[in-house]
C-alpha cells in the first residue's frame, strides 16, 4: 500500500521540480529577463498614478452610472446638475448601463475598475505567453493612455477589451460587438478590417440596425448630439489605448511585421491597380471582404 501511495507523489514531486526547473531556466533569457522589467515597470507607474490620484478618479464612470439613475428618475442625462459630467451617448444605450448603475457608487467603481484591470491582465498574460518582448515593449507604449482610461474610468478601454475579445468569438458576436463599439464612439469603426469577413457583413448589418435604433429616438438623439458637439475637444491622447486591440490579429500571424515588408506593399499596389484597371476587381474584392460568395461566372456560349 505504502508502494502505491508513493508512486503518485513522487511523480507529482517530480512533475512540480521539472516546472520549476523550466520557469528558472526561463529567467536565463534576457529577453525574457528585459520584457519582465518593462511589464514591471509600466505597471508600477500607472499604479502609481492611479493611487496618487485617490478619490479623484472615475469622472467618466460617475457619469454613465449618475445617468441612469437620472434618466430613471425621469430627468435629463444629458444636463445633469453639478458635479457630475453629461452623458453623451445613444439614448436607447442607456439600459446598457442599468444592471451596473443600479449599485451603490463605491460598489460600482470597484466593480468597473476591477473588472476591466481583470480584463487586462488577461489580454496582456494572453499576448506575452506568445510573443514576451514585443508585448512587454507595447505595454510600456501604452501604459500612459491605459492607465489614462483606468483613471477616469472612460469606457474606451472596456470597448478595446471587447474588440479583443471579438478576436475569439463566431461572426455573430464579433459583428454585434464591433457594432455597439463603433455607435459608442467613433474609433472602433476603422477596426472593421481586423474582423474575419462573415463577421465584417454582421457587423455592417448590426450597426444599421443601430442607426434605426437612432433614428427611432431622434428627438433625444438631436439633444445628444447638440451636447456632444459642444463639449471641448483637445487632443485625446487616452484614445491611443486602442492601439492594444490589434494585438490579437498581429500577434496571431507567424510574421507580425508583415505589414512593414516591401513585398507586402507591392502587393497591395498590385491589388489597387488591378481594381483600377478591372472595375468587375472591386465588386469581387468587396464581396470577398464581407465573406460573401463570388458571382457566378456567365454561361459559355456554346452555339456554333
Amino acid at each position: 500500500m505504502a508502494g502505491l501511495v508513493d508512486g503518485p507523489t513522487r511523480r507529482r514531486g517530480n512533475v512540480y521540480r521539472r516546472s520549476v526547473r523550466r520557469q528558472v531556466s526561463r529567467l536565463h533569457d534576457r529577453r525574457r529577463l528585459l520584457a519582465i522589467f518593462l511589464l514591471a515597470l509600466a505597471g508600477g507607474i500607472g499604479l502609481a498614478g492611479m493611487f496618487a490620484r485617490g478619490e479623484l478618479g472615475g469622472v467618466d464612470a460617475r457619469a454613465y452610472w449618475a445617468a441612469v439613475r437620472i434618466w430613471i428618475n425621469g430627468g435629463d442625462p444629458y444636463h445633469p446638475a453639478s458635479p457630475f459630467m453629461p452623458y453623451v451617448y445613444a439614448p436607447w444605450l442607456l439600459p446598457a448601463f442599468a444592471p451596473w448603475a443600479l449599485l451603490p457608487w463605491d460598489v460600482a467603481w470597484f466593480v468597473w475598475r476591477g473588472g476591466t484591470i481583470l480584463l487586462l491582465l488577461w489580454t496582456v498574460a494572453w499576448a506575452y505567453r506568445r510573443r514576451p518582448l514585443a508585448t512587454a515593449a507595447v505595454a510600456v507604449v501604452l501604459a500612459f493612455p491605459v492607465f489614462a482610461n483606468l483613471d477616469t474610468g472612460n469606457i474606451n478601454l472596456i470597448l478595446v477589451l471587447a474588440l479583443w475579445g471579438a478576436s475569439f468569438t463566431g461572426p455573430r458576436t464579433a459583428g454585434l460587438v464591433w457594432a455597439l463599439a463603433t455607435t459608442m464612439k467613433w474609433v472602433p469603426a476603422v477596426f472593421l478590417g481586423i474582423l474575419a469577413p462573415r463577421a465584417r457583413l454582421h457587423g455592417v448589418l448590426f450597426l444599421a440596425i443601430a442607426g434605426l435604433l437612432t433614428l427611432a429616438t431622434l428627438p433625444l438623439t438631436i439633444v445628444q448630439l447638440t451636447v456632444l458637439f459642444a463639449i471641448p475637444r483637445p487632443p485625446r491622447l487616452d484614445y491611443l489605448v486602442y492601439l492594444w486591440a490589434l494585438v490579437p490579429s498581429i500577434w496571431l500571424r507567424p510574421d507580425p511585421a508583415w505589414f512593414l515588408r516591401p513585398a507586402t506593399w507591392r502587393a497591395w499596389a498590385r491589388d489597387g491597380l488591378e481594381m483600377v484597371r478591372r472595375p468587375a476587381a472591386i465588386v469581387a474584392g468587396i464581396r470577398g471582404a464581407f465573406g460573401l460568395s463570388p458571382s457566378p461566372a456567365p454561361p459559355a456560349d456554346t452555339r456554333s
